[in-house]
């Protein structure tokens, strides 16, 4: 199934052609759950791995006291079956009984936990990208992007990041059966197998990213004077909103584009090795979008004009609550891909 993003409210570079030289391109990657193979484009399905190439493990401490019930990958995807089995029947019967005697049996057992592992975790496979139809920065000999991370907290509660380049006609070989972590803080960070719909769309820089004149400018009511009121007033309060959320850089996961400073100013991303600026690889999203950016909403979803959630112990699909519900993103130096400097932005 395809997705396809409405056109933006209102034609930005008509009112502020500075920004026109601004604008880059990001490819929206619309995950969705479904059973991808080897050979597809996905998020939280099976790697083209090579048989003879070992899987990486996290070798670091993990704190046993991240997550209040620790749990086992199959635990996770059990709880998940079992809640979203649940919530249908409550669906079809909203009188009936939220939970069979089973299913709260299964639920409890569960939810007391397993006993905490102490030693190397083997990493999460979390997104593998063809750039036959998704385009990100690459060496020239690699189509094949794979991004695996440890699932417990590290460095400003993020998670520990993989990334791998490669020539998919390399493998011949490919390894069946990854190692999974025998436990994980939580299934925030075990995404639930989901096929890709990319689909292009143009973005505009954070408005902490451009000069103080032209934000100023956007913060400026009379400067939007030629847009009707009553159309303005339906996307925003403010001019700054209304910019900021509709009209500058897309919500959910998606590769290229720009940066999302979702949380304080915006940083230095040079690359340590060349100065390059470095720039948005992949972005790791909590929502496809919100509240607050509902010009977003792809036009197959609009029936529904609820927030496809991504994934959280409640069955649904992707990841939540990375960050307390923001962006993370990686970065890479457009330069030297091979050697990635990646920033992992709340």
């Amino acid at each position: 199934m395809s997705f396809t993003t409405p056109p933006r409210p209102f034609d930005v570079t008509a009112l502020f052609p500075q920004l026109a030289p601004l604008a880059r391109t990001a490819t929206r990657l619309h995950p969705r759950p479904g059973s991808p193979t080897v050979h597809d484009s996905s998020v939280g399905g099976p790697f083209l791995w090579p048989a003879g190439e070992p899987w990486p493990y996290c070798e670091e401490p993990h704190d046993s006291g991240a997550a209040l019930t620790i749990n086992s990958p199959d635990d996770v995807r059990l709880e998940r079956r079992v809640l979203a089995a649940a919530a249908e029947r409550i669906r079809l019967d909203p009188g009936g009984p939220p939970r069979t005697p089973g299913e709260q049996e299964t639920l409890d057992r569960i939810r007391a936990g397993r006993p905490w592992f102490d030693g190397p975790i083997p990493l999460v496979p979390v997104a593998q990208l063809y750039a036959r139809g998704i385009p990100f920065p690459r060496p020239s000999d690699a189509d094949l992007l794979q991004v695996l991370w440890c699932p417990f907290d590290h460095e400003m509660a993020h998670p520990k990041t993989a990334l791998f380049w490669r020539s998919s006609a390399t493998v011949t070989d490919v390894l069946d059966a990854p190692p999974e972590p025998p436990i994980v803080q939580d299934g925030w960070y075990l995404p639930e197998p989901c096929l890709l719909s990319p689909e292009q769309v143009t973005e505009f820089p954070h408005p902490r990213e451009l000069a103080k004149e032209l934000r100023d400018q956007l913060e400026d009511m009379s400067r939007w004077a030629a847009i009707d009121p009553a159309r303005y007033n339906a996307y925003a309060y403010d001019p700054g909103e209304l910019y900021l959320t509709n009209l500058s850089t897309a919500p959910g996961w998606k590769t290229g584009g720009l940066t999302c400073w979702s949380t304080g100013d915006p940083v230095d991303l040079a690359c340590p090795e060349c100065g390059t600026e470095a720039v948005p690889l992949l972005t790791i999203a909590s929502n496809e979008w919100d509240g607050g950016s509902v010009t977003w909403i792809a036009e197959d979803d609009r029936p529904h004009q609820a927030p496809p959630p991504l994934g959280d112990r409640h069955g649904n699909y992707t990841l939540i609550n990375i960050t307390g519900g923001n962006n993370l993103q990686l970065h890479v130096c457009p330069t030297s891909p091979y050697h990635p400097h990646f920033e992992l932005l709340p």
